[in-house]
């Protein structure tokens, strides 16, 4: 910091210019050696400047806005393909607003949260979670309510208390038929602000907010790309095992699975598993060696109930390979041959872990019930730019 009191641009890159050495060192060393995994970790790098970089221009927490969490651009702490997040950093005891149209979306949820992961650099159970599901909403999606250490005297509208160590809120927007749901739209204002008009930012607050860059984008890009190997240190290679993110601000209904896969051009693995008869949400999805989520706009590299076609048994089938294996439930590896495999259960009291099998590709359609569905070039290549149109009208800002 300038005697001045300005964080100088010079500064901000000098303090960036260590993560780059700070990431070789963080890619697993059988890996170090690939170029093109390499050049991906500045992918990596980008995204995590990009989210910190979100808060630090509109951050205000008298002002507090929604601002893109994890998405398909900031693809740091492995996102799930499904879920927009968006987060807003607000000042503990304050009262706030949240009014929108809750969308027809198949989940929206509120997650309080604190001490933040991203300025500590540790993870943390959230505080609560609040169920948009569980306000008043109006015939026409609209939704309004208020959140307070108390329930504002005279209020008799929807209310949800704020826990103390709350210093940022975290929607998560989770569609299934992407671009047939309609997708919330919402807003929030903090009530007890001084003065309403947010006005013309301090110099000690552009430079404080300018100052947190280096050090949460650390955090951000760092987070996770030694996960698979972690994985694999497990012996977990082509199988799977159930995980608990409860403590990493995971969702409290939410049971996860996850293990390293890893497969030669000419190979598949089969996962199978029988649907829980009651079961609010569940996906299937899959990850590159540095745990980003592997483009699932673009490729079909996730599935969810929506998308895939269950078996008359009851029966999840899914194909993970790099070769279409010319079934529905195809989980494109999209050029990674190893990677991380990753499922979700939400509200449900049965939480099975599948199996995986590794078969030879041209053998997939022998290991598969015969009334599998299938799907020629020509209609995987149709539904592929159909999935794309879709991903693409969900909205991530």
């Amino acid at each position: 910091m300038s005697d001045t009191g300005i964080f100088e641009w010079e500064e901000l890159l000098d303090q960036l210019r260590p993560l780059g050495q700070l990431m070789r060192e963080r890619i697993p060393e059988r890996l170090r050696s690939d170029p093109h995994v390499m050049q991906e970790s500045m992918r990596l790098l980008l995204s995590g400047v990009l989210r910190t970089t979100n808060d630090a221009i509109m951050h205000d927490r008298s002002h507090p806005i929604f601002v893109p969490e994890l998405n398909i651009c900031q693809n740091i702490f492995q996102p799930n393909a499904d879920t927009i997040y968006k987060a807003a950093l607000i000042e503990k005891g304050g009262t706030y607003r949240i009014r929108g149209d809750r969308g027809t979306t198949r989940m929206m949820i509120l997650a309080q949260l604190g001490p933040d992961t991203l300025r500590t650099g540790q993870h943390h159970p959230a505080q609560d979670a609040n169920d948009f599901d569980d306000l008043q909403i109006g015939s026409d999606g609209s939704f309004d309510v208020i959140l307070s250490p108390q329930r504002p005297a005279g209020h008799k509208g929807d209310w949800w208390e704020l826990k103390p160590a709350t210093e940022k809120l975290m929607v998560r927007i989770v569609a299934c038929d992407w671009g047939i749901e309609r997708e919330p739209r919402f807003g929030i204002v903090r009530l007890d602000a001084e003065k309403a008009a947010k006005g013309r930012p301090t110099l000690a607050e552009l430079a404080h907010r300018f100052a947190e860059i280096p050090a949460t984008a650390t955090v951000c890009a760092l987070a996770f790309p030694d996960k698979v190997q972690k994985l694999r240190d497990e012996g977990l290679i082509n199988t799977l095992k159930v995980v608990d993110f409860s403590q990493m601000t995971g969702l409290a209904r939410q049971s996860y699975y996850e293990g390293a896969y890893e497969l030669a051009d000419d190979e598949a693995l089969i996962t199978e598993v029988k649907i829980p008869k009651e079961v609010d949400y569940w996906s299937l999805i899959l990850t590159n060696e540095l745990y980003e989520t592997t483009d699932w706009y673009h490729n079909q590299s996730s599935l969810n109930a929506a998308q895939a076609v269950i078996d008359s048994d009851g029966y999840f089938r899914a194909v993970i390979s790099a070769g279409d294996p010319g079934v529905h439930n195809w989980l494109d590896t999209s050029g990674y041959p190893s990677g991380a495999v990753q499922g979700r259960w939400f509200n449900t009291d049965e939480r099975p872990t599948p199996t995986m099998k590794k078969v030879k590709l041209a053998d997939v359609q022998s290991h598969l019930p015969v009334d599998t569905v299938l799907v020629k070039p020509d209609a995987r290549a149709e539904a592929i730019r159909e999935r794309t149109l879709r991903a693409h009208t969900r909205i991530i800002w």
